[in-house]
């Protein structure tokens, strides 16, 4: 086995013919030098030439010594190809694989499993000595609500329900719902495939309804790929819905908003500001404490935000959220004190 200097000689090299045009008057070796240290393989103007000089003598390059500084390229018609992944894409292709495993169809996941292994072959290698290479080594992504495990999904069933939204045809499913104890047998027609945290849900109208929910793609039992088309809403995107807060169990229908006043405590306030929960949020001292407006999405993720902050934040208005506000903490603590709350 080739010890760790050889293989990043090697990965180089191979790195150095990817760069070389393919005609006259070809590439300098101060140029070649400096791109190769921009795909993270720093090295000196004298070890490019070597490595050309090297190379010349079992790939079929040139070297235009007509005129100087001379150029290298690829012989006519013998351009090889090189294939493999720069270090950019080896570091964004494994970053990024978390995501893209649930979100690309399964057809071309397993094709794109290949060039990911290339990608960490890659990024191994050069791990020694370039720091760029230990990029993923020193970044994580945290998400900033409680981690919970990824469910369990049949890739039978995920393949259908990829397939049926990519042909735009309708699916059979087996869906157990949460508050269901048997799953029921639903026609669906696909209209998108969202990814909130680590659970797949695809975005969906039942038979003929015209109401859009979501159905999580691990309690689907069986799914069969139909062979009539989706019925699609009027005027529909996927964008429009989930901006509208679609994507976070939005408590009337997609796309209600509320005007929000509530009092929030300083240290509050302050996170508030570095990241508010909508455009047009605004703060203001009142006394003690911070009086908080902000137009905002009606969704159950709103109301999930506020009883997770507790006694940081009193609503005021809307009435009808500060009563349902009132009503859950009411009965919350009655759990904890025995009180007999309904």
């Amino acid at each position: 086995m080739p010890n760790q200097t050889a293989r990043e000689t090697l990965a180089r090299q191979w790195e150095l013919l990817k760069l070389l045009p393919s005609r006259r008057p070809g590439a300098i070796a101060s140029e070649l030098t400096r791109r190769l240290g921009e795909h993270g393989f720093p090295t000196t103007k004298r070890t490019v030439e070597r490595d050309l000089i090297e190379l010349q003598t079992i790939f079929p390059i040139a070297c235009n010594d007509k005129d100087r500084p001379y150029g290298w390229y690829w012989m006519a018609g013998r351009d090889a190809g090189i294939p493999g992944v720069e270090l950019a894409e080896a570091l964004s292709v494994t970053l990024l694989e978390q995501f893209l495993s649930a979100m690309l169809p399964l057809s071309l996941w397993r094709s794109f499993r290949p060039r990911l292994e290339h990608a960490r072959d890659k990024l191994r290698a050069l791990t020694h000595k370039n720091e760029a290479a230990r990029w993923r080594e020193k970044v994580r992504y945290v998400s900033p609500t409680l981690p919970v495990v990824p469910p369990t999904i049949d890739e039978a069933v995920l393949d259908a329900v990829q397939k049926a939204l990519l042909k735009d045809r309708q699916l059979e499913v087996h869906y157990r719902a949460a508050h269901d104890k048997a799953a029921k047998s639903l026609t669906l027609h696909p209209l998108g495939l969202m990814q909130r945290g680590p659970v797949p849900y695809l975005v969906a109208t039942a038979y003929d309804y015209e109401d859009i929910r979501y159905y999580a793609v691990h309690r689907m039992q069986r799914a069969e790929i139909g062979i009539e088309p989706v019925h699609r809403p009027d005027g529909f995107s996927l964008d429009d819905y989930l901006a509208g807060g679609g994507g976070h169990f939005a408590a009337e229908e997609p796309g209600e908003t509320l005007r929000l006043e509530a009092k929030v405590v300083p240290d509050l306030a302050r996170i508030l500001e570095e990241t508010p929960i909508s455009s047009d949020t605004r703060l203001k001292a009142n006394g003690d404490l911070y009086r908080l407006t902000a137009t905002v999405s009606d969704t159950w993720q709103l109301r999930w935000w506020i009883l997770s902050q507790g006694p940081r934040i009193e609503v005021i208005k809307p009435q009808a959220l500060r009563s349902e506000i009132a009503h859950d903490l009411v009965n919350t603590a009655a759990l904890y004190t025995g009180a007999g709350a309904n």
